[in-house]
């Protein structure tokens, strides 16, 4: 069951960043940040009260605070990252580096998977970074250049995000998710009203235009929709599995560009995909 959820939050990972990026071109990508953590917290509000009764503990609020800072900071970085480079690079970097800190952190714990299953995260680990070999950095513009560094700045706060939202306890429920939210956005509507008031005139009436709004606001649902997926998994089976599974969405984001945005696959890009998959028989079959 965790193997399904796990996937199912990778896709929709991969989904929103695609979205957060495509809004950040078209914004700054703090205030895209402020809408799309906003729409996810209201949300979650609404499906509240149809959601089974949880027990969470005081501790399960400070992790669910910890998660909240760490995930919105990595991901206004990584949305400011596929703003300026581009996505089939940025995301699968992201994406290496959120693997490799909770994964770590559970093999330094004394989580032992089993082999089939540690086969799996070093060929999803594999797969990760052939998906983003598309160029050297050092032959890329200064932009990309720029775009790589925020990227792996970004997955680390993102894998400090999955590493503190499974330390919350399995009674929980989606309360560490409900405190993350409730601190990360009044943080991003101070930052988003101070970015706003540091702009020209003629800049700040481009600050989010419309359709920028609409597509965060899509980004902060499949967002929401992603954690509540990765912390349900994270109650069924162990952290370095679900991480990883998670951390596969890569694949999602470099499709949609692929489709949408017309960036190619590459050798290096097929290839990373049909490991991805490999690697996700190896851990179901574990």
């Amino acid at each position: 069951m965790f193997v399904t959820l796990a996937l199912a939050s990778a896709a929709f990972y991969g989904a929103a960043d695609f979205l957060g990026g495509i809004a950040s071109k078209r914004a700054d990508a703090v205030v895209v940040t402020f809408v799309a953590q906003a729409a996810g917290l209201i949300v979650l509000a609404l499906l509240l009260p149809l959601l089974p009764s949880s027990s969470p503990l005081p501790s399960d609020y400070l992790w669910g605070i910890a998660a909240g800072v760490a995930g919105s900071g990595g991901v206004a970085l990584l949305y400011r990252a596929l703003a300026i480079g581009t996505m089939s690079i940025v995301a699968p970097i992201t994406a290496v580096c959120a693997a490799a800190v909770p994964v770590l952190v559970a093999l330094a714990l004394g989580e032992r998977p089993g082999v089939y299953a540690a086969l799996g995260i070093v060929l999803a680990a594999v797969a990760i970074v052939l998906l983003s070999r598309v160029q050297s950095v050092e032959s890329a513009p200064r932009r990309m250049q720029s775009a790589v560094s925020l990227a792996f700045i970004s997955g680390i706060a993102v894998g400090l995000f999955f590493l503190c939202l499974a330390q919350t306890s399995d009674d929980s429920g989606v309360w560490p998710l409900i405190v993350g939210r409730a601190v990360s956005v009044p943080l991003f509507g101070v930052m988003a009203v101070t970015r706003g008031r540091s702009l020209s005139r003629d800049e700040e009436t481009t600050l989010l235009e419309r359709g920028a709004a609409r597509t965060a606001v899509g980004c902060g649902v499949v967002d929401m929709t992603a954690n509540a997926l990765y912390l349900i998994a994270t109650r069924y089976g162990p952290l370095s599995l679900v991480a990883t599974l998670a951390s596969l969405y890569p694949a999602s984001t470099v499709l949609l560009a692929r489709f949408t945005l017309g960036e190619r696959l590459s050798g290096s890009q097929a290839l990373g995909v049909a490991c991805a998959l490999v690697a996700v028989v190896l851990i179901v079959s574990a």
